[in-house]
């Protein structure tokens, strides 16, 4: 495109012309997957270059810039890329940690809403709307179930299995992660504390009962403490 852009600046307005390049472009085998480029985005795309203007898209890290509409992927090679792309992850996990390769992350699929640890960071890329997105890998799962999820929406910090000890610290109105025990699987969904039956603790630990409400379904059941996990970024008191 930017040689194109270099010998027709007149041919780049036409919208015939336009729409030829967003059809090679979304059928290139480097697209598969990614959503269809409109005629219009190349047209801006081209017009901006023309008019010497850049267009800066919302990025996780440093040096990341795009200067188009079009949704633009980058591989990441390794761990080390993979957290670099991941900056903006680090506040949400609520924690300063000096290694960011010591951060481990959970993703919510878009299938059936369920949070699942990841494996690793394949890719990222960059939607029209400046939104970030990565295509995660999950533990346990091969690749034919890697998808691609929102940055901001859709990943954090992995959630950790709430003590015993601190059972008090859980307070109606909390949002936890719960799992979700089912005759033929258990998955981990959010859900938020509705009210608390407050137990004796024995030899066995915490003996409460939690009423939870999940997020995606709105159905509600009593766990025990050994179900619970606390979500990075939610204050525990």
């Amino acid at each position: 495109m930017e040689k194109l852009l270099m010998e027709s600046r007149v041919l780049l307005q036409s919208k015939e012309f336009c729409q030829k390049i967003a059809r090679s472009i979304s059928s290139s085998s480097g697209c598969a997957g990614k959503p269809i480029v409109k005629w219009t985005e190349v047209q801006s795309w081209f017009v901006a270059r023309q008019q010497e203007s850049t267009l800066k898209v919302p990025s996780l890290t440093d040096t990341s810039k795009n200067e188009s509409r079009i949704p633009q992927t980058c591989p990441l090679n390794n761990g080390h890329q993979s957290c670099q792309i991941l900056k903006g992850l680090v506040s949400k996990v609520g924690e300063k940690v000096p290694d960011l390769s010591e951060l481990e992350f959970e993703a919510m699929s878009s299938k059936d809403g369920a949070w699942y640890d990841v494996d690793m960071f394949l890719t990222h890329r960059f939607l029209g709307s400046g939104e970030a997105e990565v295509r995660v890998r999950f533990i346990g799962f091969g690749a034919e179930e890697d998808e691609w999820v929102n940055v901001q929406k859709a990943v954090r910090g992995r959630s950790i299995p709430i003590e015993h000890s601190e059972c008090h610290k859980v307070i109606v109105g909390d949002l936890v992660l719960s799992l979700q025990e089912r005759r033929d699987q258990s998955i981990y969904y959010d859900a938020h504390v509705i009210e608390i039956a407050r137990k004796t603790h024995d030899l066995r630990g915490c003996r409460c009962l939690f009423l939870i409400r999940y997020d995606h379904d709105s159905s509600e059941e009593r766990v025990r403490l050994r179900r619970l996990c606390h979500i990075p970024g939610q204050q525990i008191r």
